[in-house]
């Protein structure tokens, strides 16, 4: 058996890990569009948190990318290869959208902006089943930890600076000119998406549309504990998810917090927390396996719910709210690598974008649906309770976790076999 040497400081050199780096930056980069920038600017607003609620809905294309995934595994882009035309499409389209919503106001033009905000969310998505598929494509099984930490650090680290850089820009200005200013950094990242390889052509791609759907989900219903190993993938971050689908809604509404404080003290740490524990995510992984990391991270996340718990019955306090979200953050980005490696492990060469599309919507569906019953929930129990029901719903995600042990260890058994 052969063992990858590369270390985290090593991969950061090697140009396969810098391009799953930046591609993943440019990922993350629109993610808050579809959910805490758009929060931020409707609280800011004072439109009520049923109606914020709702449209915590507009990010709903995360979930159901599977859908056309297909159409680019089959079909070839009009520029540069395979994965990275696609790539640079969605990116051009990201970055039109994305201005467009800056001339945009929550309360004269609502329904307009929910259109670009879904119309975001539909190109941000599409660009991820792209970037997910050359990840997939170019990272052997020996390396998916690290590479899984470079992604979740890049994906992370975009969202964090994109956030907390749109609001405070807001803040200092107008909500116009950040978002202007987002789809100028959204442009820039082009670059780097030419820059990079195209990954080797798998050797059996499907040859028709017909085997671009069928074929990549024949082949992943095959597996052996597939049932058990979807359903752990919905259920492993619910309880994550479900205590920050609001999660603006909650710091400006809720603790009033300013947009300042909110994206200092409650954002910019977060990029130095998301780049720890991302970090100590992929490493553990590596050192101490799949099921060990994802078991200790998993009751790690549900606990750090708690926090928010803290920070709702104690008050405004701005230390508390930057040590929760630096510690949310970077337990969330632990996870968060440890379980990309973990999806990644299920997906196929030939089907990559397809599969991996799948099991990531199947993944992400907590995230897009949880915030329209969040609303009513926080309307009746209040915030500080409401924290503690996101807790216990993180439990069925690790009872399901512990009763897939056995098939989580033959899982990693085989990728080691892929080592050799």
């Amino acid at each position: 058996m052969t063992k990858s040497k590369l270390t985290l400081r090593q991969a950061l050199a090697d140009k396969r890990m810098l391009a799953i780096l930046f591609l993943s930056f440019a990922s993350g980069l629109p993610y808050n569009l579809s959910s805490f920038t758009t929060q931020a600017w409707l609280a800011s607003e004072n439109l009520n948190i049923k109606t914020i609620g709702i449209f915590t809905l507009v990010a709903l294309p995360y979930s159901f990318k599977f859908l056309w995934s297909p159409l680019l595994d089959r079909y070839f882009p009009p520029i540069l290869t395979r994965r990275r035309g696609w790539i640079v499409i969605f990116q051009a389209l990201l970055t039109v959208c994305i201005a467009l919503m800056g001339f945009c106001s929550p309360t004269q033009t609502l329904y307009l902006l929910g259109s670009l905000a879904v119309a975001v969310a539909f190109f941000s998505a599409s660009q991820d089943i792209v970037i997910d598929a050359y990840r997939v494509d170019t990272i052997p099984p020996s390396e998916r930890g690290l590479a899984a930490s470079a992604s979740a650090l890049g994906y992370r680290t975009a969202a964090a600076i994109g956030g907390s850089l749109l609001v405070i820009i807001a803040d200092k200005s107008s909500w116009k000119i950040a978002y202007i200013g987002v789809a100028f950094l959204m442009a820039a990242v082009m670059f780097t998406t030419v820059w990079t390889d195209e990954p080797v052509a798998p050797k059996h791609p499907p040859r028709a549309l017909k085997e671009a759907i069928g074929l990549p989900l024949l082949d992943l219903l095959k597996q052996k504990w597939i049932w058990g190993f979807l359903a752990l993938a919905f259920l492993y971050k619910f309880g994550d998810a479900f205590a920050l689908s609001l999660y603006s809604t909650f710091m400006i509404k809720g603790m009033h917090f300013s947009l300042a404080e909110l994206s200092i003290a409650g954002k910019i740490n977060m990029t130095i927390s998301a780049i720890v524990g991302t970090s100590i995510g992929g490493w553990a992984f590596l050192r101490f396996g799949m099921f060990r990391t994802l078991l200790v991270f998993g009751i790690a996340q549900a606990l750090t719910n708690l926090l928010y718990m803290w920070l709702a019955f104690a008050g405004k306090k701005v230390w508390l709210l930057a040590l929760s979200t630096s510690i949310d953050t970077m337990v969330g980005g632990m996870g968060l690598a440890a379980f990309t490696a973990f999806l990644m492990s299920l997906c196929n060469v030939n089907f990559s974008a397809t599969q991996y599309a799948i099991l990531s919507a199947i993944a992400t569906l907590p995230s897009k649906v949880t915030g329209a019953i969040a609303g009513p929930v926080v309307a009746s129990i209040g915030w500080g309770h409401f924290f503690i029901v996101t807790c216990l719903t993180a439990v069925p995600g690790l009872l399901m976790l512990i009763a897939m042990r056995g098939p989580l260890n033959e899982l990693s058994e085989r990728d080691s076999s892929a080592r050799s």
